[in-house]
């Protein structure tokens, strides 16, 4: 899959340049608009079985979809630093566009980080997709990250249920304030998740996936971007300063 989207990518990008025209896969190249996000559709078969369907759970969701669903919310700030590694990430990732900001899982809740469709019902079909994510990631890396979180759900049975991740069915930004404070938020900029990594990246380095070497040479990288982006005035800060 990560192939394909990066197959994807390439061909819009030479389609548009065929035509005099160019493409940007950045979350929030406009203020005030919708920014662009990569949702990923998640679900596990063994032997050719899906194994994330149980008719009697929430959602027709197995215990073990649950327990995946638990290790993707617990991992989440950490995964930010895969699935969202630009500092424009951050923002989309804000109230009021869609973008989800708020880590806990719904049936057909676009609010919510982690989404059930309602209309996939077939066993086969039985999933949920990470709705955070974006397109500035490296698809190896987010979807092999995403996998690993998830497995840790599976293999220390981390319940997101008990984990206060909800299941949320309503609109998160119609709960009033109080309850809302109630829900872990995502980080807040490129910095802040990369924090949650440094603290938070074990469930990686299980069976040698992620080598530790790689994880800290990301971090490095990363903060060097960060650090050109904050170095550079603003043009805001002009509208906001420049007459005090």
């Amino acid at each position: 899959m990560a192939d394909r989207t990066m197959l994807t990518k390439y061909l819009i990008k030479n389609m548009a340049f065929a035509e005099g025209k160019t493409v940007t896969f950045m979350p929030k190249p406009i203020y005030g608009e919708v920014g662009s996000g990569l949702h990923v559709h998640m679900h596990l078969f063994k032997n050719d079985k899906p194994i994330f369907f149980d008719p009697n759970g929430y959602s027709q969701l197995s215990q073990e979809a649950l327990y995946f669903i638990g290790g993707i919310l617990k991992h989440a700030p950490a995964l930010l630093a895969f699935t969202n590694p630009s500092t424009n990430s951050y923002k989309r990732l804000v109230p009021g566009y869609e973008a989800p900001v708020s880590m806990c899982f719904g049936t057909a809740n676009r609010s919510a980080v982690i989404r059930v469709p309602a209309y996939a019902k077939a066993p086969e079909h039985k999933r949920f997709e990470f709705r955070s994510s974006d397109a500035t990631c490296n698809p190896y890396l987010a979807y092999s990250a995403m996998l690993m979180a998830g497995l840790d759900g599976i293999v220390n049975k981390i319940d997101p249920s008990a984990e206060g991740f909800g299941p949320y069915d309503v609109n998160l930004y119609n709960l009033p304030p109080e309850e809302q404070a109630r829900i872990k938020g995502l980080p807040k900029s490129l910095d802040e998740a990369l924090d949650a990594l440094v603290k938070d990246h074990d469930f990686l380095l299980a069976g040698g996936v992620f080598p530790q070497r790689l994880i800290d040479i990301w971090i490095k990288n990363k903060r060097q971007e960060a650090r050109r982006v904050n170095d550079i005035p603003h043009p805001m800060e002009f509208e906001l300063y420049y007459d005090l």
